[in-house]
C-alpha cells in the first residue's frame, strides 16, 4: 500500500472517529434530555396532585371525626378525597393529558389505593415499582437498555401529610413503553443524521485530504529528477505557493547534495589510497555490525579479499572455529572492548587486536577493529625500549659527568701546586698529595659504579606472587622505620598478583622507594604499600606523608646521583627506574608539597609478556 494512500486512510479514520464521537454524544444528550423531561413532567404531576390532595383534606379538629382512632381518621380522609371533584377530574386526566404516564394513585399509609386511574384498583393494595430516578441518573448504554429491554413501570413519589403527620403518598406512574415511542421517532431521526453527517464527513474527508496530498506525486517526481543529478530540472514546475517553495528548496538540497556527492567521492579515493597503505588491519562497522570500511592488511589477516567483507555482518566474516573469531564475536554479544589482546589469526599468524565501540551521546553508533602483526608490534616495542634505554643512559652519562668534572678539576690544580713545591722542602707537600690521593679515590668510585650501573645483567626471571615479595619488602624496611618513627602497612588484594621477575633485583628496586619515602618522613608519619591489578598491568603504589618533592626537581628525580638529601648517594631511585626498564615496566610518582608523594610501579602479568621478557633477559 502506497504511503499516500495510507495518509488519505488515516485521515478519513481520524474524520469519522470524531464525527462518530460527537454523534454518540448528540444522541446520547437527545435520550437523556428526552428522560429528564419526562421525569420533571411526572414529578411536576405529583406535585399538582399532592397540592389537590391537600387542599381536599378537612380540618379534623372542626369535624365530629374521632382524631385518637387512627382507622376514622383514615375513612374521613378517604371519604374527602374521593369526594373532591377537582382532585378526581386532575386525576382522570392524567393519562389522556400525559402521553408518557401509565397511572396516577393516592395511596394511604398501609399502601392500600384511595384514588386511582384505574377504578378496579381501589381499596387494593399497590404494588412496589422502582424509582424512575434509577433511569434518569444512568448513563446513555444503561438509560437505551432500560428502555429497550422489557417493559417496566417506573414511579415517582411524593408523600402526603395532614397536621404535620403522614398519611398518604402520590403514585405517578411512567412506562418505559409510552416513554420509547416518544423518544423513538427523535432518536431515529439523529441517528439518521448522524450517520449522513459520519458518511459525508467521509467522503469530504477523504476528497480533501487527496486533494491536499495531491502535490506528493509532483514532489515526488522532482527527488527523482535531484537523485538523477538534474536539480535544474525541479525548478521549471516551480510556482509560487507552498509547493513552489518546496520545490525551490528540494532543488537547493538536489545542488548540495550533488556537491557532497563529489567531494564525498574524492574523500572516498583518498581513503582507499590511505587504506590500501596501512600495516595495520582495520575494520570499521556500523549500528548493526555491518562493516563499511576495510584496509588492504585485513587480506593478509583473515586470507579473504576485501570485496568479500565489505557490506557483510561480523557473524558473516567471524567463525567461532578460531581463537580470533571467539573473542570478536564474544565481544560484539557482549558489547564490551578489547583492550590490545594477542590471539591467532585463520591464517595462523599471531595477531594483537583491539575493538573500540564508538559512542555518541551515550548511543552506540558503530566498531573499530584493529589488528596488529604481534611479531612487527614487539619489534617496535623493543625499538622503543632501546630508545628509553638510551635516553636513560644518557642521563646517566649527564649526572657521571658532573660528578668526574669537580674531581679533574680539583687533580690538576693541586698537581699544578705540587709541581711548583717539588723545588723545595715544604711540609705541604704531604697533604697536597693526600688530597689528590682522595680525589682520584672519589674519582674512580664514581666510575666504577658507573661500570656497574651500565653492566648488563643476566635476569633469573622467575614467576612469582608479588604480594609475597611486597610482605618480605616490608619486613626488611620496618626497623629503618620505627627508627624514624614512621608506620608502615601494607594493603594487597586476596586474590594473587603473578609477575615473571628477577626477584632480588625487584626486591632491590621496591625497597629503594620504601627507604626513600621513609627517610622523607623525619618528623614520623604513615607510609602504605599496597597493589592492584589493572587489566594486564599490577601497579605497586608507595605513598608516604612527608614534605614533598619541589616541582622544579620532580624532573631530576631518576637521574643517577641526584640527591636532596646530605647524606643521600643519588643511585636508589636511578637504579629503581633501570630495573623497571628491564621487566619491561615502568615507575611514576605524583607529589605534592606539604602532603607527601605517591611513588607507582607498574608490571606486566606473568602471563601477558613472559614471551617478551625472555626475549629481553637474553639480549641484556
Amino acid at each position: 500500500m502506497r504511503r499516500r494512500t495510507k495518509l488519505v486512510l488515516a485521515i478519513t479514520l481520524m474524520v469519522v472517529v470524531l464525527a462518530s464521537a460527537f454523534s454518540y454524544i448528540y444522541i446520547s444528550e437527545l435520550l437523556r434530555q428526552g428522560v429528564t423531561t419526562a421525569s420533571e413532567s411526572a414529578s411536576q404531576l405529583t406535585s399538582n396532585l399532592a397540592y389537590l390532595a391537600a387542599n381536599a383534606a378537612p380540618d379534623l379538629s372542626s369535624t365530629k371525626v374521632n382524631t385518637a382512632d387512627p382507622k376514622a381518621v383514615r375513612r374521613a380522609i378517604a371519604y374527602y378525597l374521593s369526594t373532591d371533584r377537582n382532585l378526581n377530574d386532575a386525576l382522570q386526566s392524567v393519562v389522556s393529558t400525559w402521553p408518557m404516564i401509565y397511572d396516577a394513585a393516592v395511596v394511604d399509609a398501609d399502601g392500600s389505593a384511595i384514588l386511582h386511574t384505574n377504578p378496579d384498583l381501589v381499596g387494593k393494595r399497590i404494588p412496589v415499582r422502582p424509582d424512575f430516578q434509577l433511569v434518569k441518573n444512568a448513563d446513555f448504554r444503561k438509560q437505551f437498555r432500560l428502555l429497550y429491554n422489557s417493559p417496566t413501570v417506573y414511579d415517582v413519589r411524593l408523600p402526603l401529610t395532614l397536621d404535620g403527620a403522614a398519611f398518604g403518598i402520590i403514585h405517578v406512574g411512567v412506562s418505559t413503553v409510552f416513554l420509547k415511542s416518544e423518544l423513538t421517532p427523535h432518536l431515529r431521526r439523529a441517528a439518521i443524521l448522524s450517520a449522513l453527517a459520519i458518511l459525508l464527513s467521509m467522503l469530504l474527508a477523504a476528497g480533501l485530504s487527496r486533494l491536499a496530498l495531491g502535490p506528493l506525486e509532483r514532489l515526488s517526481r522532482s527527488l527523482d529528477s535531484v537523485t538523477g543529478g538534474n536539480p535544474e530540472a525541479v525548478t521549471e514546475d516551480a510556482g509560487r505557493d507552498e509547493y513552489g517553495l518546496v520545490t525551490l528548496k528540494i532543488a537547493h538540497l538536489g545542488r548540495q547534495m550533488r556537491d557532497a556527492k563529489e567531494i564525498f567521492s574524492a574523500l572516498k579515493d583518498n581513503v582507499d589510497q590511505i587504506m590500501g597503505n596501512l600495516q595495520d588491519g582495520l575494520m570499521l562497522f556500523t549500528r548493526d555490525s555491518h562493516v563499511v570500511l576495510v584496509s588492504a592488511s585485513v587480506e593478509r589477516f583473515l586470507g579473504r579479499p576485501r570485496r568479500e567483507l565489505l557490506g557483510r555482518t561480523v557473524k558473516e566474516i567471524f567463525s567461532s572455529d578460531s581463537p580470533l573469531g571467539v573473542q570478536v564475536l564474544e565481544a560484539f554479544q557482549l558489547r564490551s572492548a578489547i583492550l590490545q589482546r594477542e590471539v591467532e589469526s585463520p591464517s595462523g599468524k599471531r595477531v594483537q587486536i583491539s575493538l573500540d565501540f564508538i559512542q555518541e551521546g551515550g548511543a552506540q553508533i558503530g566498531a573499530l577493529l584493529t589488528m596488529r602483526d604481534a611479531e612487527s608490534v614487539r619489534r617496535i616495542e623493543d625499538e622503543i625500549e632501546m630508545s628509553r634505554r638510551l635516553s636513560a643512559s644518557g642521563r646517566l652519562t649527564r649526572g657521571v659527568a658532573h660528578e668526574v668534572k669537580n674531581p679533574i678539576n680539583a687533580i690538576v690544580l693541586h698537581l699544578q701546586l705540587l709541581q711548583n713545591k717539588l723545588q723545595q722542602i715544604d711540609p705541604d707537600t704531604r697533604r697536597h698529595m693526600d688530597i689528590i690521593g682522595s680525589e682520584i679515590y672519589r674519582l674512580d668510585r664514581v666510575v666504577q659504579i658507573l661500570v656497574d650501573f651500565t653492566r648488563p645483567r643476566d635476569l633469573r626471571l622467575e614467576e612469582i606472587d608479588l604480594r609475597r615479595l611486597l610482605e618480605d619488602v616490608t619486613t626488611l624496611a620496618t626497623p629503618d622505620a620505627e627508627q624514624h618513627g614512621v608506620t608502615l602497612t601494607c594493603e594487597l588484594p586476596p586474590e594473587p598478583l603473578s609477575v615473571k621477575v628477577d626477584a632480588d633485583l625487584m626486591k632491590q628496586a621496591i625497597l629503594n622507594v620504601v627507604l626513600n619515602g621513609v627517610q622523607a618522613m623525619p618528623q614520623g608519619g604513615l607510609l602504605t604499600v599496597s597493589a592492584r591489578r589493572e587489566d594486564e598491568i599490577v601497579v605497586t603504589e608507595v605513598r608516604d606523608q612527608g614534605s614533598g618533592i619541589p616541582h622544579e626537581l620532580q624532573e631530576k628525580v631518576f637521574e643517577l646521583y641526584f640527591t636532596t638529601k646530605k647524606a643521600g648517594s643519588g643511585i636508589g631511585l636511578a637504579q629503581t627506574f633501570q630495573i623497571l626498564q628491564w621487566h619491561y615496566g615502568s615507575v611514576d610518582f605524583q607529589s605534592v608539597q606539604g602532603q607527601g608523594t605517591t611513588f607507582r610501579l607498574r608490571l606486566p602479568m606473568a602471563e601477558s609478556r613472559s614471551d617478551s621478557l625472555k626475549e629481553a633477559a637474553t639480549r641484556t
